[in-house]
């Protein structure tokens, strides 16, 4: 059966008006139906609408993700502001347009943040405690997701400043006098701050989303669940510490949600424990010592695909183009390799970018850059490879001009670079379909 809390105050009113007039035996039956809907209205009880596509829980099966008995090939982008817009009546609108224009663009999967610490409209306001408000603002996001057959990667954390994040559970924890240190890397190894961070995992994935009724743990618009963006526990070069917490979160992640794929946030470098002879591949000396080690954390049981950041800009500032193009290709060819031989997962590029700060920067060395990061996704995808797909840092609709940064992308702006990712759409959804690229989505964007 199908509700559609469309109808507002104005459209319940004149029903009613109209049964007045047509005599009080049609009024009371109208009555009722018309309270029953009001109390949808206002309660939020229901949010189906007959025209959503059919979902099912993306899985993996080896070095494949798989949806439907099908491989499944993630072309998508990161827009990280979805919750923070949609808790204020005036900039839902800027969400519902975000998912409108992925989906023409045949883009399948946007990651975002499900986590705002301590920041302006913060989900989590202190330590284990929740803006309500906030969480309605999440489940409206899901529900627009869903609406236009996007799927969801769901970040839990930042180990960055920005929107709260590892340094401002450290700080609640010092001001309460229950922290080891006030070092950020304590978050990793804190008994008391892994406690609380385990009290908002809960929470999340127990979250009952109020529009639709289902429990974030039980809906497959979520694609994953990602530990964390950008891991790095610097303190601790050896990553045994950041290696425990992975563990320790992977693991208690899946024990409340069996259903959910899960990925940690890796930016990608090799450590000196698990792939010395990798180090060379890492942009840097200084990478090797960040705490995290791309192959020793993604081989964690619970982890099932591994996830790689894309940004020459920030790694080769001095280098040309070609050479940054060069780098990446390597880079890329390099973490597919692991993923089909050493890991036996999917390997998932969840950010990169082309800073438009680059001297002499032009639009069409944006267009090259992500030429390359396709083309290396598409030729691994064709062969049935551990390269599953990426998503572009970052995509904003009109009015998101204060949340841009130098990688930013306004589609419609630039019709070469739209055409560019339409393309990759149309190329991955030939390999999941077959070449007549069954599907009506599909068929109409390509």
């Amino acid at each position: 059966m199908k509700y559609n809390t469309s109808w507002t105050h104005e459209s319940i009113s004149l029903l009613c008006s109209n049964a007045m007039k047509a005599g009080s035996g049609l009024l009371y039956p109208v009555l009722g139906v018309a309270t029953f809907i009001a109390f949808i209205h206002i309660h939020g009880v229901f949010y189906f609408n007959s025209e959503e596509p059919k979902f099912s829980f993306v899985q993996r099966d080896g070095k494949q993700l798989m949806l439907d008995g099908r491989p499944f090939y993630v072309n998508g982008w990161n827009s990280y502001w979805l919750m923070d817009q949609a808790v204020e009546i005036s900039s839902r609108q800027r969400v519902s347009k975000m998912f409108q224009i992925g989906a023409k663009m045949g883009l399948t999967v946007c990651r975002t943040w499900a986590f705002n610490d301590g920041a302006h409209n913060a989900l989590q306001v202190s330590l284990g405690r929740f803006d309500e408000r906030v969480f309605k603002a999440l489940d409206r996001v899901i529900v627009e997701a869903r609406k236009n057959g996007i799927r969801l990667l769901l970040s839990l954390v930042n180990n960055l400043q920005h929107y709260g994040g590892k340094t401002q559970y450290v700080k609640w924890a010092w001001d309460e006098g229950i922290a080891l240190t006030s070092s950020n890397d304590s978050f990793f190894f804190d008994p008391s701050i892994r406690i609380y961070f385990k009290i908002y995992l809960k929470t999340i994935l127990t979250r009952k989303n109020h529009l639709t009724g289902i429990e974030y743990r039980d809906d497959p618009t979520i694609f994953a669940w990602e530990l964390m963006n950008e891991p790095q526990c610097i303190s601790d070069s050896s990553g045994d510490t950041l290696q425990e917490w992975i563990e320790e979160m992977a693991q208690y992640v899946k024990s409340i949600d069996s259903k959910h794929l899960v990925t940690i946030g890796l930016e990608g470098f090799y450590g000196s424990t698990s792939s010395p002879e990798k180090l060379s591949v890492n942009p840097g000396a200084w990478y090797n010592t960040v705490g995290s080690d791309f192959i020793r954390n993604s081989k964690v049981s619970a982890i099932d695909f591994a996830s790689v950041h894309i940004y020459p800009d920030q790694w080769l500032m001095e280098a040309e183009l070609d050479k940054k193009i060069e780098y990446i290709s390597k880079w890329m060819a390099s973490h597919i390799e692991d993923g089909e031989e050493e890991l036996k997962k999917p390997i998932l590029f969840t950010e990169f970018g082309l800073s438009n700060k680059n001297k002499n920067f032009d639009h069409s060395d944006r267009e090259a850059f992500y030429k390359t990061v396709f083309d290396s996704v598409y030729e691994s995808a064709k062969k049935n490879g551990a390269g599953a797909g990426a998503l572009i840092w970052q995509l904003l609709v009109k009015g998101m001009e204060n949340y841009n940064d130098d990688f930013g992308i306004f589609p419609g702006d630039r019709p070469p670079l739209d055409n560019l990712v339409k393309e990759q759409s149309c190329r991955l959804a030939a390999l999941r379909h077959g070449e007549n690229l069954a599907g009506r989505k599909a068929r109409e964007i390509c």
